[in-house]
């Protein structure tokens, strides 16, 4: 099983300026090569394959936060599946994946919504995007400080609060300020769950 994320750049055609284009380059040159691990096209549009499913989650939130830290944000959905030709450039690889990927990234447009996955079993997808959802009240609502403490702290996981702080440039205590005002407890269970659950799914 592989997994792959659609998405596009939120708004992007209101912004004046072309610069979000170089900075989704450098949020996504992290997650492999270019075209054949992840590809910008038609300009706002973007698709990334992450290889290991469990990864699919976190992954969408760190573009997410990443995003919001500069005053951006981006819709996406996470399609899960089989890869059945494998491309030079992922936008024109196939497989079950990539069709759940683009079919619910074209449903997302209509609904207005940011974020959902699809496995192709119902009751998983139903149960997890509903988790989704509600994540969603307050992530849509981060904050540039907010969000550059998730990305920095989602990409640091072995850091302390300390650490996290020189990095930030600030004490620990405003650090915890920023971990609870960003609910990144609630995030790192959301993401465990879903870890588990898409273990299960995959081993069946």
């Amino acid at each position: 099983m592989t997994s792959v994320i659609t998405g596009d750049i939120i708004g992007s055609r209101q912004q004046k300026s072309e610069h979000w284009v170089e900075d989704l380059k450098k949020i996504l040159t992290p997650f492999g090569v270019t075209p054949s691990q992840w590809e910008i096209y038609r300009g706002d549009e973007f698709q990334i394959e992450v290889s290991n499913p469990e990864e699919a989650l976190l992954t969408t939130i760190l573009i997410k936060a990443r995003l919001r830290a500069i005053k951006s944000d981006a819709r996406m959905s996470i399609g899960f599946g089989d890869k059945t030709h494998n491309a030079s450039k992922i936008s024109e690889s196939n497989g079950s994946a990539f069709i759940h990927s683009g079919e619910l990234f074209e449903t997302l447009k209509k609904q207005k919504v940011t974020l959902a996955l699809r496995t192709g079993d119902t009751n998983f997808d139903e149960k997890l995007n509903l988790m989704l959802q509600l994540a969603l009240t307050f992530m849509n609502s981060w904050l540039v400080q907010s969000s550059e403490f998730i990305a920095l702290a989602i990409e640091n996981p072995t850091l302390s609060q300390e650490e996290l702080g020189q990095k930030l440039g600030i004490n620990q205590a405003a650090v915890s300020r920023r971990q609870k005002r960003a609910q990144f407890d609630l995030v790192m269970n959301l993401d465990r769950y879903f870890r588990t659950q898409i273990k299960q799914l995959t081993a069946l």
